[in-house]
């Protein structure tokens, strides 16, 4: 089993400019997460997310993390949607 905090760390050691919030949504490997940094900026959902598994592959592979929930956002879209609610 991975802890939240290691996910956290994980995923800043890629994207070291990011604001990360990761929960448990039962069993402590099933994880939402997520993720606001300036590198997503001009990258399609798909590039982004694809940055943020690499960071997790081998929590991954070795499924300590059995399922991921990702949202990610730029600086600017995080802003957006906080303000939207």
């Amino acid at each position: 089993m991975i802890s939240l905090d290691q996910v956290k760390t994980l995923i800043q050691a890629q994207l070291p400019d990011a604001e990360v919030l990761v929960q448990d949504l039962g069993g402590g490997d099933h994880l939402e997460a997520v993720v606001v940094s300036a590198q997503f900026a001009g990258k399609s959902r798909v590039q982004q997310h694809q940055l943020v598994y690499g960071a997790l592959s081998e929590a991954l592979a070795s499924e300590a993390i059995h399922a991921l929930a990702l949202k990610t956002f730029t600086p600017e879209a995080w802003q957006a949607a906080r303000s939207a609610v």
